[in-house]
This record gives structure tokens, sequence and C-alpha cells, in this order.
């Protein structure tokens, strides 16, 4: 595709503001401190009777939800005349800069409508949103077929001079734009091709219907549960419904029931699954690949399918598991798949206080990005600043809007935080790219725009919002791709920030959950929002320790989803139901014993978003890991080392192969087994060394 689809993993999305939008400015007088703007109540709209209302992020069109329409048919029309200029320009470094102001022209619409979809709280813009949404998304299917917009970008491919005379951004943007329009069969004859257009159809389809069975519950009869655990479950008439797998839940009989009701296979949804695996087979076969698995790494670190294993240690986890199962519950020690989430918690309760009531009192929000704040201005010479939004500007009123500006080159973009629960708010942390950077052809920027998307408790009357652990590495985490975003300054939007193959996308991401579990950095910050105390180093060691229990395990179960999912997308015809592999691939890659009469991969959503890539999380965290040890466990706050990771890592976006810059950061190519040898380093890691004094 042009413009849909070119994302990163994690949920982003990308989009941009329309003509007016937000300009770019160096200095504002209306700039304030970051931490004090979080832990106070927002001011809501300024009084301002005959103020101009901008619209969303400052679109002048979106001030009512007739506006997407408006602006849809604007990007239509634009639409319409780039790929006329495309189709009439004669081969060379310009066909790609058009191609890229084509999808950057959709991706303005159709990217920030769908956002809107999920975010706004009114239900007319949510609509008008989502018939954006539908309007673009058929343009670009248009586009995916129309031969002589293929055949003006081949024409420039196939002259090996002309490619060779393109820079090597240039180069990969084009090669990029060339692979998406093979996906959808435009190189095939007119036959293939329609079978091509045909499958991806289908494909689409399969996937949203595959999707909606994932969550939907399933029920059984009342009286073939045991009365005493009924209570635990919603009963609806003469039915318990479970709609999940209750893996937080003290009593074993109420996870294994759980477990084996939310896990009985539905005819339906496996015969959805079976033509899902067999439609992206026969597509990837049809466009040129051997399988979908191979289709979908192109251009990704890992090039072909990877498979790990760490199964040694994991023996061990379940070892100590099993030991606190027979401990609680002596009848009955054997551990199963649904006792490990439980139990490790169990585990970390009992062997570190980690009561994360403790440690909330030190993680207020505005403390939390005043912590923010001062590492980005220590690494990378970056500082956050509060700007007070204009009248329709944000979509809710404790929606805060941040400045990102850099010591020398001032404003490089803008940040919006939508950090608070809300009734209708997706229940999710992800950060969405609402307009990408790219450089204008009046040699100005485009300044890049997102939304960080969290689900904060709101302030109360005796406190500002304070923070778990697990929510403060949660903003950092975020925050990391924010910065991915502002600082990928690339030529082409078609490879700005996250828009970069998935297994690179969580690298920035990842990495910042090291900043945010060493003492040096949390002791900058994490002060008692009552008494100004900081945080105890001890504390901070108790945290990082409990990490460590049954991460071996953990990490083993990841690698299990991600084996599972090369093999579904690997050989076919598969040789084996999807439900016997996944029993095999189990009980080899995990450890655990698969429970009869159970499909847990039907309830695999990721298959949908992350079709060959589950390993993308597990490879990018081997990268960040790395990434931390070589340049900044000795000093997080090494300013050299910000440099050439800006300048290596977060510059180019997907503008550059992504081993390539992994190589510039590390200044050497590491192999698989590095990757291997980073993860596992991560579970033996010394604490003690990691959390150096801070004096």
């Amino acid at each position: 595709m042009l413009c849909v689809g070119r994302l990163g993993g994690f949920g982003a999305r990308a989009a941009g503001s329309l003509q007016a939008g937000i300009r770019a400015r160096r200095v504002s007088t209306s700039w304030s401190p970051v931490g004090a703007a979080f832990n106070v109540k927002p001011q809501g709209s300024r009084l301002d009777l005959f103020g101009e209302r901008r619209g969303l992020f400052g679109v002048p069109e979106l001030s009512a939800p007739e506006g997407f329409h408006i602006a849809q048919e604007e990007a239509l029309r634009k639409t319409e005349l780039l790929v006329d200029r495309a189709c009439s320009t004669p081969p060379g470094p310009q066909t790609v800069l058009i191609f890229d102001e084509l999808s950057d022209s959709l991706c303005r619409v159709a990217d920030l409508a769908d956002f809107v979809k999920i975010a706004h709280p009114e239900p007319a813009f949510r609509e008008a949103a989502e018939e954006a949404c539908r309007s673009i998304g058929t343009m670009v299917e248009k586009l995916n077929t129309n031969v002589d917009l293929y055949q003006s970008l081949q024409k420039l491919l196939a002259d090996k001079k002309l490619v060779d005379s393109l820079d090597p951004e240039t180069r990969r943007v084009a090669e990029l734009f060339m692979f998406d329009f093979e996906i959808s069969g435009i190189h095939l004859d007119k036959e293939k091709r329609k079978r091509a257009v045909d499958l991806n159809v289908k494909i689409l389809d399969l996937s949203s219907t595959f999707l909606m069975g994932t969550n939907f519950p399933n029920k059984i009869e009342k009286h073939l549960l045991p009365e005493h655990i009924r209570h635990n479950f919603t009963s609806a008439g003469d039915h318990i419904i479970i709609d999940g797998l209750h893996a937080e839940a003290p009593d074993d009989l109420v996870r294994e029931a759980a477990y084996k009701i939310f896990l009985y296979p539905n005819a339906g949804q496996l015969k959805c699954l079976e033509e899902l695996l067999s439609s992206r087979d026969l597509l990837a076969k049809l466009v040129g690949y051997s399988t979908f698995s191979h289709r979908a790494l192109q251009g990704t670190i890992a090039k072909n399918p990877v498979m790990i294993n760490l199964f040694c240690r994991t023996l061990k986890d379940f070892a100590m598991i099993r030991e606190m199962k027979m401990k609680l519950n002596p009848q009955n020690s054997e551990v199963m798949p649904w006792d490990p989430p439980y139990y490790s918690g169990v585990i970390r309760a009992e062997r570190y206080n980690i009561e994360p009531s403790l440690y909330c009192p030190f993680f207020s929000l505005g403390a939390c990005m005043e912590g923010l704040n001062i590492l980005l201005n220590r690494l990378l010479g970056i500082s956050l600043y509060a700007e007070q939004p204009a009248k329709g500007e944000v979509w809710s009123e404790d929606v805060r809007k941040l400045a990102v500006v850099h010591e020398s080159e001032g404003l490089l973009g803008y940040i919006y935080c939508d950090f608070f629960q809300r009734a209708d708010k997706p229940h999710q942390d992800c950060h969405f790219t609402i307009r990408g950077g790219r450089l204008k052809e009046d040699g100005a920027y485009q300044l890049p725009v997102v939304v960080l998307m969290l689900n904060l408790p709101r302030s109360s009357r005796s406190s500002p919002t304070l923070l778990t652990p697990g929510m403060m590495e949660n903003l950092f985490h975020e925050m990391g791709h924010a910065m991915h975003s502002m600082l990928g300054r690339t030529r082409y939007q078609h490879v700005t920030g996250t828009r970069c193959p998935t297994d690179f996308a969580e690298v920035p991401s990842i990495l910042m959950e090291y900043f945010a579990n060493d003492y040096r950095v949390v002791n900058q910050f994490a002060r008692h929002y009552q008494t100004g105390q900081p945080l105890p180093k001890t504390m901070v060691s108790r945290l990082c320790e409990s990490k460590k229990v049954c991460a071996a395990a953990d990490m083993q179960l990841q690698v299990f989803y991600a084996t599972l999912d090369q093999i579904y997308h690997g050989k076919h015809p598969l040789r084996n139901s999807t439900t016997d592999i996944l029993k095999e691939t189990q009980e080899k890659f995990y450890g655990l014993p698969y429970v009869p009469n159970t499909a847990w991969q039907l309830r695999f959503s990721h298959l949908v978003g992350y079709g060959a890539k589950y390993y993308s999380y597990l490879m990018s965290r081997a990268v960040a890991s790395m990434v931390w040890k070589e340049c900044f466990l000795q000093d997080p706050f090494n300013r050299a080392a910000g440099e050439r990771y800006r300048r290596e890592m977060l510059a180019h976006g997907g503008g550059r192969e992504p081993m390539l810059m992994v190589e510039g950061m590390l200044q050497k190519r590491p192999s698989v087994d590095d990757f291997v040898s980073a993860l596992v380093s991560d579970l033996d890691l010394d604490f003690e060394t990691f959390l150096m004094d801070s004096e």
C-alpha cells in the first residue's frame, strides 16, 4: 500500500494535519515547565468568546465532524493530480518525491482519522472518522492496482544507471513503494492480478473475523461448574460466561476452569484461522515468495525465520513455581499452563516487598515527566515544554500538549499526551503518529506530531496522579517511541520515525525501559510527593531483582509464541492441524503439558497484526539490551553516546536497513548468537553492578 500499513508495530498509526496545521516556531512565551503542568488539574479551554476555533490538532476543517468529509475530498482531489504528475514525469528522483507526496496526502487524512475513530469521546466525530478511513482505504486499493502508476516507478527501478545515481535513502524508499505494489500482485498478468486482489480482500475479511473471535466469551451450563467458584464469573440465566483466563485468581480451580472453558475450541474460529493461514500462503506464493514468513521478513533485521531456545533456564523457573505450588497446594503440585502468572507473582511478593502502594508516592506523574525531561536534556539536548492548546485543538480537556525543543535546533515537533482514563477510551498504552516528518518542496521541514495514549488514574483532592512502577516504565517506553518520531529526520514521510521494520520499531522504546530501571536515572526525579524524600536505592534494587523471578519462563513463553507463529506461516500445507502443531510446539519450546480439548491459538490475536513477526519483540529487546550494555551502562547520561544513538539509530526512521543502523551504533555486526546471548545475559544480570551508586 502507499500509505496505510507502512507503520511500526505497538499499535502505532500515522497521519498528518491538513494545510494550516501546526506551524513551526523556535520560541514561545506560552511554554511552561513540564513537571508542574502534569501535577496540576488542567485549566480547560481558555475563556475566549471571540477566538477562532482551530479544530483538532490545529486543523481548521476538523472543528466539526463534517470536516472529515471536506478533508477526505481534498485529499482525493490532490491524489488524482499527483497520480497524473507521477505518470507524466520522466523517471528520476522526482518520481520518488511525487510518490511520497501522494502517500503523505492520503496519510494526512486516513491515519489521523484512524486515531480519532477510536479515541474521540464524541460518537459523531468517531463515525465521521470511520467513514473517512473507508473512503481513503478504497482509494488506496484503487492505487495499488493502477498499472500506469506502477509502471512509472518500475521504469525508474529498471534503469540501472538511474538507480545507481539515487542516494541510499531515495533508493530504499523507491524499493519500499515497489514492495507495497507487488504485494497486490500488480506485476502479474491480468488473471493472476485479479486473484491477488481477491486474496487481499479475503485476508482482510478473515483477519477481521478472526480478531473478533479471539475475544468472544465462552459459556457453560451452571451445573457443570463447582458451586463454590461460580461467583468468580458472570452469570447469564442457566449459564456461566467465561470472558478471559483469570490468570491472577488465587484459587487454582478458578484458573483451571477459566483456562479449559475459555480456550475450548470453536469450530468456526478454527476454520477461519485455517483459511487465513492458507490464504496468506497462497498470496505469498502468487507474488513470488516460498512462504508468507519469507515475504513478511523482507527488509527486517532477521531477514529469515528465527528460532531461539532458552529452555534449560526455564526448567529452573518451573521448579521454583512447583515448589511454591506444593507449599500452597500440597495435594496437586504439578505445574500447569494456568499456573506461572499467578505463582511467579506470589514468589515475587514473598521474596521482595514490592507492594505498588509503597512506590506510588515517589512516582507522581509530574515527577516522572520531569525525570524524562532531565534524561532527554542530558542525553540529547532536548527539553519538553507544556503549551496551552487552542480552543478545539484537543479532544478532551485533560489532554496536555508538549513542545519538543532542541537546545540549538529549536522546535522539533509536538507530543499530545492523552494520559488519563475516561469512558469508552481504549485500554491500551500506545503511540500514534499524527503527522510524519518530511522535507517539503520549499525546503522547510514538516514537523512531526504524535499522540501518546496511556490509561492513568486521575489526580484526587489530596494527591496528584501517582504511578505504579509498571506505569512509570510504560511511560518511559512510550516516550521512546515519541523520540523516535521527533528525531527521525528523514526526507520522506513514508519512512518517518516509527515507520520502520517491526523488529526495529520497538528498540527505542525498550531501551528507555533500561533507563527507567537504573537508580542513577530514577534518583534524579523519584521524590515523595508530600515529604520530598528521595526513593531509597534499596527499593529500586528490590524492584529490579524481583523482575528476574521467573523471567526465563516468561521469555521462553515468548519464544514459544514466536516459534508457533513462524511454523503457522512457514511451509504449507501444514503437516498437521493447527491444534496438533500447538501441542507439539508447546511441549518442545515451553515445557508445560498441552491441555486436551483446548486451542489457545484461536485466542492468539497477534496472528493478525503480527503474522510471521511475533519474534520482533524478542529481537528488539536483544538489540536494546546490547545498546544499553555497550553504550549506556557505564554512564546513562553519556552525551556522546546519546548523540551517536540519535545519529546512527533514531535519525533514519525506516530510511536505512535496520541492521546497518544497529551495526553503526554497536560498531560491529551482531550475529543470531549475539542476540541470544544478550537475552540470556539480561536473565543473569547482577543488579548491584547495574544499579551503580549515584554518587
